[in-house]
């Protein structure tokens, strides 16, 4: 284990809490969660992920990362008229067709077959946004920010796989508050799920197409730029199952990460590409205390200035920005296709309430399908 591993996790952990639980707060606030029912909702998926990242990472020897699904928290917020019993009813109708959709062959094959530049191109253009707002933060508040650039910068030089843990210790000096949660309070509450035919067709099914099609098919598709064979099946049955099991808990469902998995996977987590599945197992075990301590760090977390946790986040990804966009740029022959890839994804363009990166996808595949058409045509 390396001091790398510790510092890629605990940086993926604080984007991925910082940059959305906000996201989830409105969410809970939409289906008429109590405050006790928002607690259990935000500990039970935070334990439910980190359960499902170490296990997965310690089965499959790739570093395996999940989040919630925040698109799906936007959907929930979203949504009028439906209480917290029957938006359990609906949490748990997606868990159960995300473990389906694990059962089914074609899915495995499907995610295997994207080219890995049109993955990469994918990767970069989710990422290219996140790099971007260093700078306007910089601007924004520069008291704030340019004290992390200085420190990224100047531990860059000495060594490049601690700089990002040195910008996270002063990101975090400069902004963590202490709150006054209770630390003996049991998080989770439990809510009985109930079903109702609308609700499961307004919310149950559409909160799993925009998991799947937002979130699972970009993580695998971040894992394969990085060069690792995504564990499709496993990974879909652990967070389907998973997210069953915490729906009486009031939480909606987990799934692959994207931005967050990409800061666990660069080179500068660890020179050894065979040993950074170890950071998975971290990531995992700080999500899990996370949870169980949700009642104390969820107000210290929303304290947090949203220049710190978009700067460190920014500064965090640089490396994996650059790995991105060379392996999107070395395969010639598609080329235009990971261009085009990269520039629709990098838009933040959504439609039909589903992600910019799906369709970066669809747009790069459709042109490497029309190149091939024209190849056959001409040939």
């Amino acid at each position: 284990m390396r001091l790398s591993h510790l510092s890629a996790a605990l940086v993926a952990m604080l984007v991925g809490y910082g940059a959305s639980v906000a996201l989830l707060l409105a969410a809970a606030a939409a289906v008429g969660a109590t405050p006790a029912q928002t607690i259990s909702w935000v500990a039970a998926v935070s334990v439910a992920k980190g359960l499902g990242s170490a296990g997965l990472s310690l089965w499959s020897r790739v570093p395996v990362v999940l989040a919630w699904s925040t698109p799906g928290a936007a959907l929930i917020a979203a949504t009028t008229g439906v209480d917290m019993a029957h938006a359990a009813g609906a949490f748990l109708l997606a868990g159960a067709l995300v473990a389906l959709t694990g059962l089914v062959p074609v899915m495995e094959r499907a995610v295997r077959a994207i080219p890995g530049s049109v993955a990469a191109a994918m990767l970069a253009g989710v990422l290219l946004p996140f790099v971007m707002a260093v700078a306007r933060q910089a601007v924004a508040a520069p008291a704030l920010v340019l004290p992390l650039v200085a420190v990224f910068l100047a531990v860059r030089l000495w060594n490049p796989l601690y700089a990002v843990l040195a910008t996270l210790v002063v990101g975090l000096a400069l902004g963590w508050q202490p709150s006054g949660g209770d630390l003996a309070a049991l998080p989770f509450i439990w809510v009985t799920p109930q079903f109702d035919p609308g609700v499961a067709l307004g919310l149950g099914v559409p909160l799993y197409l925009v998991t799947m099609a937002s979130q699972n098919l970009p993580g695998f598709a971040v894992m394969a730029a990085q060069g690792y064979a995504p564990p499709v099946r496993a990974a879909l049955l652990t967070t389907g199952l998973g997210s069953m099991l915490i729906a009486p808990l009031g939480a909606h469902t987990f799934n692959m990460a994207a931005i967050t998995a990409a800061i666990c996977m660069g080179d500068d987590v660890d020179p050894d590409r065979n040993r950074r599945w170890r950071v998975g197992v971290v990531y995992g075990a700080l999500w899990v205390i996370v949870g169980w301590l949700t009642p104390v760090i969820l107000p210290a977390m929303l304290a947090l200035p949203a220049a710190v946790v978009a700067s460190v986040a920014g500064l965090a990804l640089i490396p994996a920005l650059t790995g991105a966009i060379s392996a999107a740029m070395a395969d010639e022959p598609r080329r235009f296709a990971a261009i085009l890839t990269f520039t629709v994804t990098a838009s933040g363009v959504a439609a039909f309430g589903i992600g910019a990166a799906f369709w970066g996808l669809c747009a790069g595949l459709l042109a490497l399908a029309l190149d091939a058409l024209k190849a056959r045509l001409f040939r």
